[in-house]
């Protein structure tokens, strides 16, 4: 026998009551310890009672026992308190009742004056008024006996068909194939249960489940359930030492709530800590957390996964109202200097900025506002493609529009220090093939950027998985990262950083000579926009407001790229032609002196004037009324 809980204590052969002390010590060393499982006999439990009771431990164990205890009263005697709240288990029996015929009977007897002190002869006859009570678990042996008889009857027929008697085949008994014959068995015993075995040769368990009461300061056992194939409990019949109701609590194995592990304690394996599934894990099982797939978060429970929300830039969120705003207001200005121009289409300011490069120019312009709205829309294939081809489509065409007209200006001063003769490729047509050719570099880029990588929509599950899966969100996003988003906007920049060169080199033109210095300006304030828009754009990559602050910091920079080329190019000429048509006029003809003059100039900027005599120009072109023309048509005055 022994005692178990967490650990097995074994009891010796022996025992001294010395040894039960030594137990409860052992128990009462383990402060989780709170029921104490007991597979003894009646005499070691009585004595680890009263060892229980010595150790000032009453009601503090709860102790379950075996059918050994069972519903004796010798264990508890004297020592009820002890005891109570105690389980204990009996086979389910009942008495056999009516008259046991001397047959019947005859088969007991051997068993039961093992258990009575009263010696029993075949010719007495036990009936409904004798004294005799019959031990409850006579049925057992009845059943047995019964099942050898039925096993040996079933051999028999099997072995000596038709003949009385043992045949030479029983002769002597094979125990093996009797034993099979009665692992075949199924018939109804003595108490009307049915007796059958399993392949174990076990036959069914039917308990009956009592525990030791005090009710009125009168103890009993009662039953509060039983056991046939299954569990059957009445736990409100239960009662505790104290004759509390409510079921206690164990202190190492308290059950888990949802979402919660059992973690079992190193070296007492039924006791447990509840640990909390938490971050992206969720309880699996009784014993296992386990991480939520990548699209997936824990329900609030943690004993699930449920779809990670997706989120993208709303059309009502602040952070696309302002981008919108500044677009539609910059379409509506470039629509109204556009309408502007072509009714003025034939004035001579005009016709001086250039009418063709302007018409680009103002293209590209309002591509680049309506690169907001692309932006903004839901990412699809068709937006994310569109998003490819116009996000530097439009920056392309301005600032190639913008490279021509400064590289035009430094070229027409550039070959006036060597020569009066106009520098080639400076008609409208030729500025017009070399501005396209420049922005279909910018096409030819994403046409190779599409053939290598298709552009499709995707749901980023790690721009924003927050460490708190509440806030987890899935962003849904055109497949373009940074590195791709530079690479699309590389090509504008070199233009843009190439016509500021330009600009710079042309900074020494007198202003009333095109449009040099109004570049100039933009293009130093473009850049400016710019500079300020990497370390935003870039500083911002670990932020979970990355998707908003991205998009929005990218198409207000575009947006005011194109306000400042479109206020510092166009306002003032839209001004004058509104406002002051009297200054819409050509300009009067210039003296030989001024182009002279204008032809020196360019010794601020190319050293190589300095090398002629007197640091004059050539003129040789024809009469000085006839330069005058030409210079005017080359200069665009």
């Amino acid at each position: 026998g022994g005692v178990c809980i967490s650990q097995s204590v074994k009891i010796p052969r022996e025992p001294k009551q010395g040894e039960f002390d030594k137990i409860m010590r052992r128990l009462g060393e383990n402060t989780n310890a709170r029921v104490v499982i007991l597979f003894a006999n009646e005499d070691d439990i009585r004595r680890l009672l009263h060892a229980a009771k010595k150790a000032n431990q009453t009601g503090h164990f709860i102790w379950v026992g075996s059918d050994s205890w069972g519903s004796k009263s010798a264990p508890v005697e004297n020592q009820e308190e002890m005891a109570e709240g105690a389980v204990t288990i009996l086979p389910k029996r009942q008495s056999i009742k009516g008259k046991m015929s001397t047959a019947q009977a005859s088969y007991d007897l051997v068993f039961l004056k093992l258990s009575f002190n009263k010696k029993m002869t075949v010719s007495e006859r036990i009936g409904k008024d004798s004294d005799f009570e019959q031990e409850g678990k006579v049925q057992f042996v009845i059943d047995a006996v019964y099942s050898m008889a039925h096993g040996l009857h079933n051999m028999h027929k099997e072995l000596c068909p038709g003949k009385v008697g043992l045949c030479a085949k029983m002769d002597p008994i094979n125990g093996t194939h009797l034993l099979k014959h009665i692992r075949r068995l199924n018939f109804s015993g003595i108490a009307g249960n049915p007796v059958l075995f399993n392949e174990n040769g076990d036959a069914p368990g039917r308990y009956e489940i009592y525990q030791y009461q005090i009710r009125n300061r009168t103890p009993e056992y009662k039953v509060i359930g039983h056991w046939t194939d299954q569990l059957h409990l009445n736990v409100r019949s239960m009662q505790w030492p104290g004759g509390v109701r409510q079921v206690p609590t164990s202190i190492c194995s308290q059950p888990c709530q949802p979402g919660e592990r059992k973690k079992i304690v190193k070296g007492i394996p039924c006791c447990w800590h509840c640990e909390r599934c938490d971050g992206y894990q969720y309880q699996a099982d009784t014993y296992t957390c386990k991480m939520c797939r990548f699209d997936l978060r824990p329900n609030e429970n943690h004993t699930g996964c449920v779809p990670i929300p997706i989120v993208k830039l709303e059309w009502s969120s602040p952070w696309a109202v302002i981008p919108v705003l500044i677009a539609v207001l910059g379409i509506m200005a470039t629509l109204f200097v556009v309408v502007t121009f072509v009714r003025h289409n034939d004035t001579p300011i005009v016709k001086a900025s250039g009418r063709e490069l302007s018409y680009v120019l103002l293209t590209g312009i309002f591509l680049c506002y309506a690169t907001t709205f692309l932006m903004i829309s839901t990412p699809d294939v068709g937006i994310c493609s569109l998003r490819r081809i116009f996000l530097g489509l439009g920056m392309s065409i301005s600032y190639a529009a913008l490279l021509t007209k400064t590289n035009r200006i430094y070229r027409i001063f550039e070959q006036g220090t060597m020569s009066v003769s106009a520098p080639r490729f400076i008609s409208p047509a030729s500025q017009l093939v070399i501005t396209f050719t420049l922005a279909s570099v910018q096409l030819l880029g994403v046409c190779i950027w599409f053939g290598v990588d298709p552009s499709k929509a995707i749901i980023d599950y790690e721009d924003q998985r927050t460490s708190n899966p509440v806030l987890a969100r899935g962003v849904l996003k055109c497949d373009i990262s940074d590195l791709s988003l530079i690479c699309l906007l590389g090509y504008s920049m070199l233009l843009m950083v190439t016509c500021t060169v330009y600009a710079i080199k042309t900074r020494g033109v007198p202003e009333t000579f095109n449009e040099a210095k109004p570049i100039g300006f933009t293009m130093y304030t473009t850049c400016i926009i710019w500079l300020a828009f990497i370390p935003i754009f870039f500083g911002t990559s670990q932020s979970t407001e990355k998707m908003y602050i991205q998009t929005t910091t990218l198409t207000i920079s575009v947006s005011l790229s194109a306000s400042v080329s479109l206020g510092l190019l166009y306002m003032p000429k839209v001004y004058v032609i509104l406002l002051h048509p009297e200054q819409n006029v050509p300009k009067r003809t210039r003296s030989l002196k001024a182009v002279v003059t204008a032809a020196t100039m360019s010794n601020k900027f190319n050293p190589k004037a300095g090398l002629r005599p007197n640091g004059e120009a050539k003129t040789e072109l024809c009469e000085s009324t006839s330069l005058l023309c030409v210079q005017k048509s080359v200069l665009n005055w």
